[in-house]
């Protein structure tokens, strides 16, 4: 009788590389692919700056809509009046005077 070496057999080397092969590339794929862990995190940052930009928005065509309703023929805010004269059309009054 021959003694039997205990060397593993191929097929078990091949299956196991192989597993491991496809294990690694699930794995990569889990944190760099299209859908992985670094695309979702840059896609949670762009949705907070656009959030961001929403709200940023959103506060300037409030206070738009405050300056036109205040200058609207319903309301009429005199101060808001006299601002708008003064810087578009120039007007000052006879009491004041200007320091260029």
């Amino acid at each position: 009788m021959r003694s039997q070496s205990k060397r593993p057999a191929v097929g078990v080397l091949v299956y196991f590389a192989v597993a491991f092969c496809l294990g690694l590339y699930f794995t990569f794929a889990a944190v760099q692919g299209d859908y992985g862990l670094f695309r979702r995190a840059e896609i949670t940052a762009e949705a907070d700056t656009l959030r961001a930009e929403r709200d940023r928005l959103r506060a300037e065509v409030a206070r738009m809509e405050n300056l036109t309703r205040r200058l609207s023929d319903a309301y009429l805010d005199l101060d808001l009046l006299d601002q708008q004269a003064r810087d578009i059309l120039g007007l000052l009054r006879h009491d004041e005077i200007v320091i260029r």
